[in-house]
């Protein structure tokens, strides 16, 4: 099993990059596990605390969940991602069964900053965007997909997303085997990862 993991910045692109890998893919070869499924369950808060809270931070994923559910696929094992809502902050009763494949696809803003879960991949990836262009798309994600409103989404990329960005994610760059600018625009780039993937799945 080779594990791979693709961070970068809010809005960075990193969606696009991991679709295109694996439409570079055999078909079934590939699971993805996101980040966004550990978020820690809040939906005991109340509406006001809700707003509150900091995605971009570390302490907002389980990682001890993450971590226990990359080792049972390499084992190979089939597990129950969460589903995660952005909108009432809580973790569905349902689950999604992912099952181990030659190729596990670890994304989110966070991965890189936990050194545990570095461990257990075999590639680390990061889609680097500039910030502009980063922002654009969070502007048009968050309304359209998390109900905020302009001046919310705005208020909430100042106090959390843009701090966070420079004080955890942006560092993990230097823990990257690959850096990829332009996030999915790319090509060049995600065909060289495609490209040492298949090696990798030709070489077991």
């Amino acid at each position: 099993m080779l594990i791979i993991g693709i961070a970068g910045g809010s809005g960075s692109g990193k969606t696009t990059v991991v679709k295109k890998i694996i439409r570079a893919l055999p078909g079934s070869s590939v699971s993805v596990i996101t980040q966004d499924a550990y978020y820690r369950d809040n939906g005991h808060l109340s509406q006001e605390e809700r707003k509150k809270i900091n995605f971009d931070h570390p302490s907002s994923i389980e990682f001890n969940l993450l971590i226990e559910h990359m080792d049972r696929l390499r084992k190979g094992e089939t597990i129950p991602m969460p589903i995660y809502s952005y909108i009432s902050c809580a973790r569905s009763e349902e689950t999604i069964p992912v099952k181990p494949t030659k190729v596990v696809i670890v994304e989110g803003i966070l991965v890189l900053t936990h050194a545990e879960l570095r461990k257990r991949m075999d590639i680390k990836i990061f889609v680097d965007t500039d910030g502009d262009d980063r922002l654009m798309r969070i502007i048009t994600r968050d309304i359209e997909e998390r109900g905020r409103s302009f001046n919310e989404v705005l208020k909430h990329y100042e106090s959390f997303v843009k701090p966070m960005h420079l004080q955890f994610i942006d560092p993990t760059k230097r823990f990257a085997d690959i850096i990829i600018p332009q996030g999915g625009a790319n090509q060049v780039a995600i065909d060289i990862v495609a490209s040492r993937i298949r090696m990798n799945l030709q070489h077991e």
